[in-house]
């Protein structure tokens, strides 16, 4: 247990070196920082062994009294371990992909500690098992973001930046209000203790109320529609390695995490059905109209920006079915996006890297100069429309085969039809960008530096091999422990404090 604030206070402690540093050895701050993402990696992968238990970190010392907790708890169970190697594996991947693309940028050392600080926002509210640190780590994360997408600082990414900033703090503004009522309540923050309230007084209108305010302020956290109006503007004015990490990561965390841990876990989704079909119908809305909007962009990191909203919506449609089946198919696609979705930003940034452009109608034939970007952002495009044998045709199958189970034909069949979609668009996309006859402008462009492309191979590695992970002997390693987690719903409260 003595673990878990290592994921709290290694980014944290390095994101107050890295500025230090970096004013006197400016190679320092790619150290510093591949280090600390390496060793948070390295972390949550140990944490695989601890995912069938539930550990629970007392802050201070401070136990709780009469089984009521009375200080700061950090807690890991299935469902966090899985949101830990989300977090951390992609924030090593991105981080080595920064070394050499973050030199088109000045400030390397400011990049790095912005990032560090989102690291720690993003592991703080995975592992907090209180409602006010949850939001602590959640701004943390969310400031850090608005600053890293206005990075670049020219009008396009400062724009950006404040419509990001704008909604997000309504967003905030929403969850607080939401906190304050969810105090006054239940007089605790202690989410495993707030479950055990809600557990024995039941749902009242006050506590609709609560779960209405956190559905709209989590929502707009993960863009789910209509909620999504930040995020086509934000994530392709961000430099490309943020790009990778707000659509892999932070909409994950900030939005789709929250929302299971509070409606399943807390709420209890059983004593408020309604949920579910708000999960399927935003879920629903999602996948079909960010995948129509993103089939007429010619904007290369605008598109990917919306097939991002499209691929939440399958998770969340995933969860909204409430089935085992449904969850399992939930939760590998969403290890499945953060893989393809990051890779196919990396892709973005080493087009632009090399070509200063992302108008996709001004590009052709760079498949010949740049192999590696053209094959693994083939992968990741055929993961991401469901081509078997990848590892996003699993993810989806299995949450078509769970609505089917649960009687929501129609459902299936719009979720397939999104899948058309997405194939339709990521063809069109490669068919602009890699296939076709060179650009004379091009002609003299390479492949984007080593570093770059060890972490998009990495990622196409995973995006095409994350389906093993169904096998029986993993899957009850990982997945599996995850879905108990959810599926247990409120029994998370006697998990945590027992008895």
């Amino acid at each position: 247990m003595s673990y878990l604030p290592l994921f709290v206070a290694v980014p944290l402690g390095a994101a107050f070196l890295t500025p230090i540093i970096s004013r006197f050895w400016k190679q320092w701050a790619d150290w510093i920082t591949v280090l600390s993402s390496g060793f948070l990696m390295l972390l949550s992968l140990y944490m695989i062994r601890l995912a069938d238990q539930t550990i629970i970190y007392n802050a201070g010392g401070w136990q709780p009294v009469d089984g009521i907790p009375i200080g700061i708890t950090m807690v890991a169970d299935g469902l966090t371990v899985i949101m830990l190697l989300i977090v951390n594996v992609i924030g090593f991947l991105v981080t080595i992909y920064s070394i050499n693309y973050m030199n088109h940028y000045t400030e390397k050392g400011k990049f790095y500690t912005l990032f560090l600080l989102m690291m720690t926002g993003l592991n703080g509210v995975v592992i907090s098992g209180d409602l006010f640190n949850l939001f602590v780590f959640l701004e943390i994360t969310a400031i850090a973001s608005y600053a890293l997408v206005a990075y670049g600082v020219g009008a396009e990414e400062l724009e950006a930046s404040f419509k990001y900033q704008v909604l997000g703090g309504t967003a905030s503004a929403v969850i607080l209000l939401g906190i304050a009522i969810f105090y006054q309540l239940t007089g605790t923050l202690n989410l495993a203790d707030a479950a055990r309230v809600f557990a024995e007084r039941g749902m009242s209108p006050s506590v609709l109320f609560v779960a209405v305010l956190f559905l709209a302020g989590f929502s707009l956290k993960a863009a789910l529609m209509p909620f999504h109006a930040w995020l086509p503007d934000a994530h392709p004015s961000a430099p490309a390695p943020i790009s990778a990490m707000l659509s892999g990561v932070v909409i994950k965390v900030l939005g789709v995490y929250t929302l299971i841990r509070l409606f399943f876990n807390v709420f209890d989704i059983n004593a408020i059905p309604a949920v579910r079909t708000v999960f399927l119908s935003l879920g629903t809305l999602s996948m079909l109209a960010g995948a129509y909007l993103a089939l007429g962009q010619k904007d290369f990191k605008r598109m990917l920006a919306y097939s991002s909203i499209s691929q939440i919506g399958y998770v969340v449609f995933a969860f909204g079915l409430g089935t085992r089946l449904g969850y399992l198919g939930g939760l590998l696609h969403l290890m499945n996006h953060a893989a393809f979705k990051s890779l196919l930003f990396l892709n973005s940034g080493a087009v632009v890297y090399q070509t200063d452009n992302r108008d996709m109608e001004q590009m052709g034939g760079l498949a010949r100069s740049m192999p590696v970007t053209g094959i693994t952002s083939l992968t990741g495009a055929f993961s991401i429309s469901g081509i078997p044998p990848l590892a996003g045709f699993w993810s989806k199958i299995i949450i078509v085969y769970a609505a089917v189970q649960a009687g929501q034909y129609v459902l299936a069949g719009l979720a397939i039809v999104a899948s058309i979609v997405t194939l339709a668009y990521y063809l069109k996309m490669q068919r602009l960008v890699f296939f076709g006859e060179l650009a004379r402008a091009y002609e003299k462009i390479r492949e984007v530096p080593v570093l770059m492309c060890a972490a998009m191979i990495i990622l196409a590695v995973m995006s095409a091999c994350l389906g093993v992970l169904l096998l029986p002997g993993i899957r009850n390693i990982i997945l599996e422990p995850a879905v108990n987690v959810i599926a247990g719903g409120i029994q998370y409260a006697q998990m945590v404090l027992g008895g």
